[in-house]
């Protein structure tokens, strides 16, 4: 059920995005798209040595897009595709190198590439994922560049430019001495946490963490979800926090956002209730973790069997407290993010 309007949402999200009815296209009329993007981030994102970007046929094509302009879309998508694969590159690898999933929709190209746009953006070179775009037919090559233009149109330029820095930044600190031998060169001892030997150590407390509490909402085709709530429970936990940590849609409380299964609810089936949320990378091991129970707490009978009926439950933060109307006001403020998660029963 979940999956099956899932495909809706985003049918609907790209029919938007392609303005199928665009009115001053029909007329024949000549339009700009502005103002343009600011993607001045866009070249520090490995594309390729020596590779020139067109910053400004990128920046044209990400306008076109959050304005709907079919027209220009089928105009400037070849011109990307055929003539600038290093700009298609960089608008993919913007995206797909510092998030750390592609997204339930993502075509199979995208799956495939993605692992190596995040090794470009960790490493700081990108030759090898550009080979891989240079490599693309057409057809390989307008579905990656679609699938990341689904992000560009969403407005999500300023999220994406700020965590290309922030992966930028990393890379280059990785790539430059590590400070802690400029201290040990001067005689002054430094001891990790390796070097002391403290055995297992429980990142959870180390990383913001979450708490949660439970609603239900109505998908857009009538049938009843099971919802979970995110509130901060440390001092840095809010949704500068989870923009960095996920790649949750931004979300305004109507429609659904997109399904992502590396996104696990976990909850026991013995006393019905909620253990975890958590995120698992491509080997099925926790990555991130947003939340933990601190007890057990039975759920109510009804949300329980909504939660085993549904199989997924959207999950929407963070929140400033446990209330329903601090939902709503996250909501009319635009401070949400979503995802439709899937739950795990052990």
């Amino acid at each position: 059920m979940v999956k099956k309007h899932g495909k809706k949402q985003r049918a609907k999200k790209k029919a938007q995005r392609t303005g199928a009815a665009y009115s001053s296209a029909a007329a024949g009329t000549t339009h700009t798209h502005t103002p343009l993007p600011d993607l001045s981030a866009l070249p520090l994102v490995p594309h390729g040595s020596w590779r020139v970007l067109d910053l400004d046929l990128a920046a044209r094509l990400v306008a076109a897009c959050r304005a709907g302009c079919q027209p220009c879309q089928q105009t400037l998508i070849p011109k990307v595709v055929k003539e600038n694969r290093a700009t298609l590159a960089a608008l993919a690898g913007a995206v797909y190198g510092a998030v750390p999933t592609v997204g339930f929709a993502a075509s199979d190209t995208t799956r495939q590439w993605a692992p190596l746009a995040r090794t470009a953006m960790q490493a700081g070179s990108g030759d090898e994922a550009f080979a891989a775009v240079d490599a693309m037919d057409e057809a390989a090559a307008a579905a990656l560049l679609d699938d990341a233009l689904d992000h560009w149109a969403m407005g999500d330029g300023p999220i994406l430019a700020e965590a290309v820095r922030k992966v930028a930044e990393g890379a280059s600190r990785r790539g430059t001495t590590d400070p802690m031998d400029a201290f040990r060169a001067a005689g002054i001892d430094v001891f990790t946490l390796d070097d002391l030997d403290l055995g297992d150590v429980d990142a959870y407390h180390l990383a913001e963490n979450y708490g949660v509490f439970v609603g239900q909402t109505t998908t857009p085709d009538g049938q009843p979800l099971p919802m979970l709530t995110l509130y901060p429970e440390s001092e840095g936990a809010g949704i500068e926090d989870l923009e960095a940590r996920t790649d949750w849609d931004h979300w305004g409380l109507h429609g659904m956002p997109d399904v992502d299964l590396s996104w696990r609810l976990r909850a026991t089936i013995a006393d019905r209730s909620l253990s975890g949320l958590v995120h698992v990378d491509d080997d099925g091991q926790d990555d991130i973790e947003l939340w933990r129970a601190a007890q057990t707490v039975s759920l109510p009978a009804d949300w329980w069997a909504l939660l085993d009926r549904a199989q997924h439950v959207l999950v929407v933060g963070p929140v400033k407290e446990a209330d329903h109307q601090a939902l709503q006001a996250a909501g009319d403020a635009g401070e949400l993010l979503a995802v439709i998660a899937r739950v795990s029963f052990h």
